[in-house]
């Protein structure tokens, strides 16, 4: 118990940090802008209750407004994500349910049910996030292809990050 604690709270450090740090900073064009943190959220474990995981996506959200000094919108996105998030694993969930000790990673749940279910946390995450940016449907298109452009390239860097840190244990 204390260990998985350990481990997330080490994996909340990694991520935020890195987003504020290094992915704040990096120019990948107008239209891109990955949210690795998000894979913080994703990877919650299934047996958290929903009200604690609301706190722990809220705290993740405003520890990225601190870098992004953007005044509570990753926030707002975050808990929302937090708020969609079992009703998400519901839909998503396999026929015999889930194991209490599982944590939804590709080496667990396997590269189609991770993509799915990281793809659309992510496309409302992006969808939130730049539309309270905008707040406005003035270059609604302009938008609707940073949505998916940096929807993209967070999917990318979510699934390098699986395979770097998720290997498949029957390959070692």
């Amino acid at each position: 118990m204390i260990s998985d604690i350990l481990r997330h709270g080490f994996r909340f450090l990694v991520l935020v940090l890195v987003q504020g740090l290094v992915l704040k900073n990096m120019e990948l064009g107008p239209f891109v802008n990955p949210f690795l943190y998000v894979l913080f959220i994703i990877q919650l474990p299934f047996e958290l209750p929903a009200w604690i995981a609301l706190i722990v996506c809220f705290v993740t959200g405003i520890s990225v407004d601190v870098f992004y000094n953007t005044m509570g919108m990753h926030a707002a996105v975050c808990t929302f994500i937090g708020f969609m998030r079992p009703a998400l694993l519901r839909f998503m969930s396999p026929r015999d349910g889930y194991e209490n000790t599982m944590q939804p990673n590709m080496q667990l749940m396997g590269r189609l049910w991770f993509i799915s279910f990281a793809g659309i946390i992510v496309l409302i995450h992006h969808f939130m996030l730049f539309m309270l940016e905008v707040f406005s449907f003035h270059d609604f298109f302009w938008t609707l292809l940073r949505i998916v452009l940096s929807s993209v390239a967070t999917l990318v860097f979510l699934l390098v990050t699986q395979l770097l840190f998720y290997r498949n244990k029957a390959a070692e």
